[in-house]
């Protein structure tokens, strides 16, 4: 008598491999329509009849209503889903990609920009939501390290490629051209993505419970005062927010005023300028991706408070001393890879903080995530103006760094007070 066959069990499979491609593939669409602006700007301006000064207005009006509408449309999307909020939020910002080419004035140029910025907000949030419910929580500092290399990677890649379509097109069309790759992403993830990969048909049961292993219990939705107090008054927030602050805070500065540094304090030539210009955002995507390794690694080693809270202050300190020592560095080249490793080792944290937003945010990461990052957006709205203060008043380089590296000390101290077994609403 033959004895019954046995069934041998399905192999997991790996649709969430995919959500992590189209995540990456639309934060590196984020950073494209965002920088563009910058590497267009002498063609706009000139077109335009703009000055420095209102020029610095259309990037602060992005600012402004990126900050603006973070925290509300995480909200939505902590509620509705962010299959729903993420196509609208990126058909929005993709619209007004476009229409930025057929700005014909200031005015017009600004309320543009700012209506992309209000569309923009949440998007980053709605992609931190999105890995709660998809991606294992020991998988998610690597995933968050993938997603913010490859955010990094196209800012550091979009002078280039601006520069080049320069040659062929107009400015007004390489708007054009930006905006449309953004409309055939959000056709791709409404048809393909579902909220929850229970309702997806790619995932099979071992993917799903590999993926809801450790999760917990979504909360409940209060509503009115209730939900912003306890959200503002949970001894998590006010940490997670300060701590962020010198991450972008920094991150700006390298953005805006380091090259005027490197000329005007150091007297660095046009070759060795482009190099350190770049250096840090070449160094931000080995951060971005060593570091949301490292926080998965030593969390599942020793735990998640060393693994978040840990590898967080141990970057934060040495972005810290980095950025203090280039403060008092008196050799130019020195100087320059201390700023770059400053802001390397701060990228470093990203795996962890954003990973910090899923465990202690569970089905509301949404808007933990997006309180973190619209203190970020602060910290990226005061940073070139603190330095243009500090260099008027004193006249000294030197100052803003010091700044920076104390930032990033009071930083490395915050993280200390982080605990992510302790979720905000439970």
């Amino acid at each position: 008598m033959n004895a019954s066959p046995t069934t041998t069990p399905c192999p997991p499979t790996r649709a969430r491999y995919l959500v992590v491609s189209l995540a990456v593939l639309v934060a590196m669409i984020t950073y494209l329509d965002r920088a563009c602006i910058a590497t267009l700007a002498p063609e706009i301006m000139r077109d335009l009849h703009l000055s420095k000064e209102q020029m610095s207005v259309v990037y602060s009006a992005f600012a402004l209503a990126y900050a603006a509408f973070e925290i509300p449309t995480a909200w939505w999307a902590d509620r509705r889903g962010t299959r729903r909020v993420l196509t609208r939020i990126v058909v929005w910002w993709s619209g007004f990609t476009m229409l930025t080419g057929a700005a014909w004035n200031f005015a017009s140029l600004v309320m543009t920009r700012f209506l992309f910025g209000a569309g923009e907000a949440g998007a980053w949030p709605s992609v931190a939501r999105t890995f709660s419910r998809w991606i294992p929580r020991l998988e998610r500092g690597t995933v968050q390290g993938i997603f913010f290399s490859g955010a990094h990677l196209a800012g550091g890649l979009t002078p280039m490629l601006v520069l080049a379509l320069l040659h062929l097109l107009p400015w007004r069309v390489i708007f054009l051209l930006f905006g449309l790759l953004g409309v055939a992403w959000a056709a791709l993830w409404h048809w393909w993505f579902r909220d929850d990969p229970a309702e997806h048909p790619a995932v099979n049961a071992a993917e799903l419970e590999h993926i809801i292993a450790g999760r917990g219990a979504d909360a409940a939705h209060p509503r009115g005062w209730a939900y912003w107090r306890r959200l503002l008054s949970h001894p998590n927030t006010l940490p997670l927010c300060l701590m962020y602050f010198p991450n972008s805070f920094a991150f700006y500065f390298c953005i805006t005023w380091l090259p005027a540094y490197l000329k005007e304090k150091h007297g660095f030539d046009a070759m060795s300028l482009g190099f350190f210009a770049g250096l840090p955002l070449i160094l931000s995507v080995l951060g971005d991706l060593f570091g949301g390794v490292a926080t998965d690694a030593v969390a599942r080693r020793f735990g998640l408070r060393l693994g978040r809270a840990g590898v967080g202050a141990a970057a934060y300190s040495v972005a810290g001393g980095a950025m203090i020592l280039a403060g008092l560095a008196g050799q130019p080249v020195l100087a320059g890879w201390l700023i770059a490793l400053a802001l390397g080792a701060s990228m470093f944290t990203l795996g962890a903080s954003w990973s910090t937003c899923l465990d202690i945010g569970g089905s509301h990461a949404g808007v933990v995530s997006a309180a973190m990052n619209t203190s970020g957006q602060i910290g990226s709205v005061l940073s070139p103006l603190l330095v243009a203060f500090l260099l008027k008043q004193w006249g000294d380089w030197n100052l803003p760094l010091l700044v920076m590296g104390g930032l990033f000390l009071a930083g490395a101290i915050c993280w200390g007070l982080i605990n992510p077994h302790q979720r905000i609403f439970d």
